[in-house]
């Protein structure tokens, strides 16, 4: 019971920051694109009160009912992947046919991949006899469906939850090495067919070699992320979320916590992040049901991994992926 109020503690401060830091650095942008400054505040509060009466509602429901619906959670997720390629259901941002417009919000059908593929996953690998060739097959085709939208960094995730699954059931170290090598061959060959691509890993290495362009987004980042020192400029005060740094309320938001709230800010986020991987995996390791066990670990892995992804792209460890931490913070 400690380790769940931990981690529900955790969670909604990290969320009330994240409504606070969303605000001041979407609050520009806003005014420019919508003429209304707290358009983003506004929608983060309705969708962190609709998160917490679904997660009372969600966390009374007995979770083998997620084992007996295993399989029809993860078709419609997987048809839902499908129908968001079709022009004219599926809308485009930022070159990628991802979302699903309704009223003037937008859903992305692989954040509810992300969840039904650790369900799924979970189902078949604690039943101790499973077809792993299959498994294997149905993450292939999921990562398949995102590309074609295209959305690498999300694609990453997903194959880095179903790893982490399998390795946690005692599936072969050599498999892992096998996929190790089919991935680089299969990110050479992402890298030939959209040299977008190529251009990011050039940047990452140096971003000024197109300060204007592949490389803009890191440079700007660095800049915010450097004046910060130990205590920021304060909150509100940023200077790259005045047209600056592109996505500030999104994929470089954590450049903006830095420059607004410093260092001490940033461990602050680091710390609350940390909690709740600690406490997540303290819960996995305490279940006595299997497919439990996987499914608490599965949700903490994706957690700290895209948080982790986020991170080292704002900080210039890997190139730009598009992973917002947004979707965790």
């Amino acid at each position: 019971m400690k380790n769940k109020n931990i981690l529900l503690i955790s969670v909604i401060i990290l969320s009330i920051i994240g409504i606070i830091m969303i605000t001041s650095s979407s609050i520009i942008w806003a005014e420019y694109k919508f003429d209304d400054p707290y358009k983003y505040m506004k929608s983060q509060i309705l969708f962190f009160l609709i998160s917490i009466i679904l997660m009372f509602f969600i966390s009374k429901i007995d979770y083998k009912l997620y084992y007996k619906y295993a399989n029809i959670i993860f078709l419609l997720s997987l048809l839902l992947m499908i129908l968001v390629l079709i022009p004219g259901i599926g809308k485009v941002r930022n070159g990628s046919r991802s979302w699903f417009g309704i009223g003037g919000f937008g859903i992305q059908p692989s954040e509810f991949m992300k969840l039904s593929i650790i369900i799924f996953i979970s189902k078949y690998i604690s039943n101790k006899k499973f077809n792993l060739f299959k498994i294997l097959i149905l993450i292939f085709l999921v990562f398949g469906l995102i590309m074609l939208q295209p959305d690498f960094g999300t694609g990453i995730i997903i194959v880095m939850i179903s790893i982490s699954l399998l390795y946690l059931c005692g599936v072969s170290m050599k498999l892992f090495f096998r996929l190790g090598f089919i991935g680089i061959i299969g990110i050479i060959i992402l890298i030939i067919i959209a040299p977008y691509r190529l251009k990011r890993i050039v940047s990452f290495i140096n971003p000024w070699t197109d300060p204007l362009g592949s490389g803009f987004q890191i440079i700007m980042s660095l800049y915010a992320i450097g004046p910060g020192g130990l205590f920021g400029y304060g909150l509100g005060n940023s200077r790259q979320k005045h047209f600056y740094l592109p996505e500030p309320q999104t994929d470089f938001i954590f450049s903006i916590i830095v420059e607004e709230l410093g260092i001490l800010g940033a461990f602050i986020i680091l710390f609350l992040f940390l909690l709740i991987t600690y406490n997540g995996l303290v819960i996995s390791k305490k279940c006595d049901n299997l497919f439990a066990k996987y499914v608490s670990f599965g949700i903490t892995f994706w957690i700290s991994f895209q948080a982790i992804l986020n991170l080292c792209v704002v900080v210039g460890l890997i190139p730009v992926t598009g992973v917002i931490l947004r979707g965790t913070l």
